[in-house]
């Protein structure tokens, strides 16, 4: 799982940190945002919806829904502005908003009686493995294969140990940051993340 880590925009340092001129035009920008700039919204929004759809959806399984819950992040990140500590650091304050719009979208889908979360998950899955059967054999579908074994290991996780896991090896946040979106402490950061890596080591073992 650690070569998932360099896929997000501003992925990690060796430091755990993001890059500071990344952060710096962040700040630079949510400073605006907060005083009202429409323009520097537009900005900050072009810059993070995309990493957001992409921790969504790797909560939540379901490219759809990622999508509507991305856009309803951004409206939230405008809606909210005004509650952004000055000086705090972005990144980890967007992927709060995120994270908890992606538990309360699961919550949701786990009391409709008429469809079950994993049926739901399982349509975006299976989606997946019909497009990897269409594009041929070889070494190719080998490593298909293994990727959605990787994402369906990944889908098995209970939400708690996903959520670290995703925005530490796909996202690259350092534990601090983490600990700031999920709102727990830096050792439950680091709880989760180990058990989340055992739990996915367990569920790989035949792709060794």
């Amino acid at each position: 799982m650690s070569g998932g880590a360099g896929e997000g925009r501003g992925a990690s340092d060796e430091a755990g940190g993001v890059a500071s001129g990344e952060e710096a035009e962040d700040g630079a920008l949510m400073a605006r945002v907060t005083a009202g700039d429409e323009a520097a919204f537009a900005e900050l929004m072009g810059r993070w919806e995309v990493p957001v759809k992409r921790v969504i959806a790797r909560i939540v399984f379901n490219a759809g829904e990622a999508e509507e819950l991305a856009q309803e992040t951004m409206v939230r990140v405008w809606q909210q502005r005004e509650t952004f500590r000055d000086g705090a650091a972005v990144r980890p304050w967007i992927f709060a908003i995120a994270v908890n719009l992606a538990r309360n979208r699961l919550r949701w889908w786990r009391r409709r009686p008429t469809v079950s979360l994993q049926e739901w998950g399982e349509e975006e899955m299976a989606e997946g493995r019909s497009q990897m059967s269409e594009e041929g054999g070889g070494a190719a579908l080998e490593r298909a294969e293994r990727a959605a074994a990787v994402r369906d290991a990944v889908a098995g996780l209970p939400v708690d140990l996903r959520e670290a896991l995703v925005l530490f090896e796909y996202e690259g946040l350092g534990q601090a940051e983490i600990a700031t979106a999920l709102g727990c402490s830096v050792k439950a950061v680091e709880s989760r993340v180990a058990r989340a890596r055992e739990k996915l080591r367990g569920a790989l073992r035949g792709w060794r």
